[in-house]
């Protein structure tokens, strides 16, 4: 990237002679007397001098000798004579000796070329441009020439770049440099106080045919496409990358032109005839550019070879896609992997202390948010270090093997079973009983102890003593993980001090929890659709594990305030209390007789088995239909709900003091 300032601060930008500063000021006039711009090309001999001599010219084909310059101006026109007093300025500013003489050449022959085209085109469009494009034509470039002068080094790489590459080069000065010659053409303009016309066409000389065709309001747009299809004209007559200019020219002149294909041999042809005429005016030798069929070969073999790199490039692109997908999926893989063993023990296959550890802390916070139970189960191997000691550490390795399997087996998809260490595993229970996480554990260590394992030949009994606890989170849940952890451990020593290959339960529940919960488990949907007989307990039971887990849990004050069983006003009431003593919210609620107990409860199992979602996934496991459904929903609310009120309220709306 270059800073513009350096090419704007160079000493080496072209000028103008004082002479064509005049005749531009004067051709902004309408009102220029012809004598004004006679007496101004007078005070230059040797434009004079260049003007007449081209008056002469076959470029202009006059119909009589123009022997002095009186004759010559009325003959020509003021815009003809300006556009030749700088032209004539400007070929001065291109010639030039050095290594960079061909750099130069090259710019000035297709500034030529690309007026002549400019005339042309604008011929066929019928309008009255046709010396105004000439001019532009001759210009649209010139921002190619101040760079040459002021930023020469980095300008030469981008153009042996653009020509190795066969790219667009104002779209590679973009790329490189942060500025390209049609921006640079632009402020040139600008400096010289040329008209909008000017700026406007040289702006867009490179726009694509989607962007000039957005250009059909601007009221300059003629002159916009006659100069930006006479740039295309100009790459395919002098740019070593004829194809990509073909390509683009004949898109310009089918979409602009209405010229086809066919028809584009022939209009080079003029151009051709053109911009060798004008080469005489300017004595400019151009036999170095070859006829329209020579670059037309040139240019489809171009082509030819652009769309067997493009294909081949796809191609490329596709393998090298493929390879990246491949390696993406393997790195997923290798991912996975690593996560497994992150949170696997490499020996049972079953999940680790860390991650248990992990799990126990979410699930104690989710149970203390919907002040429902949580478990866990210890299990130790009896006499495992004497089994190691016996029968070696492989057999041992052995047992944990089976010893994880069958007791993973026998657990639910909701519970985590984990080995926590050694010859210990541990069973995070969701949401049990004191009886469902007793029976839970018996079944565990009734599998242990009739597991088969044979040690050459022979069964080794195996047992395991297991200990249990459960309890209900308070909000304030610091120090409950390690409590339970060690009330499980101490009831599996317990198993363990009274015999071994036993279970022993200890519960932390507090009595008034005990109760609520025994009330929420009675107003569960579950509970209610299995006590009216629509389904039975293993098939409720089925469905609630399919129920999928919704969103974040209803706030037991929004459930309560859409029940109508209490105000916003008290909702917020008890949300103050709670922020002060930590209590959970249906404490704080029954505490202020705003609720009763079995309308907290009503509200609890609303919150964790909402009856809809259970609803909807009954019509999914097409155990119901959704009419019968819907019909069944709004039964269960109405008696749960009166039967959750006082005796006093029940069949009424629930009376607020």
């Amino acid at each position: 990237m270059i800073s513009p300032e350096k090419i704007w601060s160079s000493d080496q930008l072209p000028t103008l002679p004082a002479v064509a500063v005049k005749l531009l000021e004067l051709s902004k006039d309408s009102d220029t007397d012809i004598k004004d711009v006679i007496e101004t090309i007078k005070a230059d001999p040797a434009i004079t001098a260049k003007i007449l001599k081209a008056s002469n010219s076959s470029f202009f084909s006059l119909r009589s000798e123009c022997k002095g310059i009186e004759r010559a101006v009325p003959l020509l026109g003021t815009m003809v004579v300006t556009s030749l007093a700088l032209s004539f300025s400007l070929s001065e500013s291109a010639i030039t000796e050095g290594p960079l003489k061909s750099r130069f050449d090259s710019y000035w022959k297709q500034s030529i070329v690309q007026s002549a085209a400019a005339e042309l085109l604008a011929a066929k469009l019928g309008n009255e441009l046709q010396h105004d494009s000439f001019l532009i034509g001759l210009l649209q470039d010139i921002g190619h020439l101040a760079m040459l002068r002021s930023i020469p080094d980095e300008l030469v790489k981008v153009l042996e770049q653009a020509e190795e590459q066969q790219r667009d080069t104002a779209e590679l000065e973009t790329e490189m440099l942060g500025i390209n010659h049609a921006e640079v053409g632009v402020k040139m303009m600008e400096r010289w106080q040329m008209s909008e016309q000017f700026k406007t066409a040289i702006r867009h000389h490179h726009d694509t045919v989607e962007e000039l065709q957005a250009l059909k309001s601007d009221p300059e747009f003629n002159a916009i496409i006659t100069i930006a299809t006479s740039a295309a004209i100009g790459d395919y007559f002098c740019s070593p990358n004829s194809g990509l200019a073909l390509q683009r020219l004949q898109d310009l002149t089918t979409e602009f032109f209405e010229m086809p294909h066919n028809d584009l041999h022939g209009f080079l042809e003029s151009v051709q005839a053109r911009f060798e005429e004008a080469a005489q005016v300017f004595q400019v030798n151009m036999d170095d550019i070859g006829s329209p069929y020579e670059i037309m070969a040139t240019a489809n073999e171009q082509l030819v070879r652009l769309t067997m790199k493009a294909q081949v490039d796809s191609t490329q692109a596709s393998a090298r896609q493929a390879v990246i997908e491949e390696q993406k999926v393997q790195l997923e893989t290798e991912n996975k992997q690593l996560q497994s063993k992150a949170v696997h023990d490499p020996l049972t296959k079953v999940y680790n202390r860390s991650f248990f550890n992990e799990a126990f802390e979410k699930e104690i916070y989710n149970c203390a948010r919907t002040a429902t139970p949580i478990g866990i189960v210890f299990a130790d191997i009896d006499h495992f270090k004497q089994l190691n000691d016996t029968y070696g550490h492989q057999f041992g390795d052995l047992v944990l093997q089976r010893v994880a399997k069958v007791a993973d087996e026998s657990t639910r998809r909701s519970d985590v079973f984990c080995r926590y260490g050694g010859e210990e595993f541990v069973v995070m229970v969701s949401n049990p009983t004191e009886n469902g996480i007793r029976e839970l554990a018996e079944r565990i260590r009734t599998l242990i102890e009739n597991e088969v394992i044979e040690f050459e030949g022979k069964q080794v009994p195996i047992t395991a003593s297991l200990g249990a606890v459960v309890g209900i989170p308070t909000r304030n849940t610091a120090g409950l993980a390690e409590r339970l952890i060690a009330e499980a451990d101490e009831a599996m020593y317990e198993s363990k001090a009274n015999g071994r290959n036993q279970v022993h339960v200890r519960s932390i529940i507090r009595k008034a929890d005990r109760e609520l919960q025994q009330l929420v488990k009675r107003s569960r949907f579950s509970r209610w659709l299995v006590t009216k007989k629509i389904f039975d307990i293993p098939t409720i039971s089925k469905a609630l594990l399919k129920c999928p887990k919704q969103g974040p849990l209803v706030k037991l004050g929004e459930l309560a305030i859409a029940e109508k069983l209490l105000t916003a006003e008290e909702v917020s009431q008890i949300l103050n209390l709670q922020k002060e003593n930590g209590q959970r919210f249906g404490e704080i609620a029954i505490q202020q007789k705003l609720l009763t107990q079995e309308q907290v409860a009503y509200i609890l199992a609303l919150q964790i088995e909402p009856p809809i979602a259970l609803g909807k996934t009954l019509i999914t496991l097409e155990l119901l239909e959704s009419t019968h459904t819907a019909e069944l929903v709004k039964q269960y609310l109405a008696e749960t709900k009166d039967s959750a009120a006082p005796i006093e309220e029940r069949h009424q709306e629930p009376v607020k003091s």
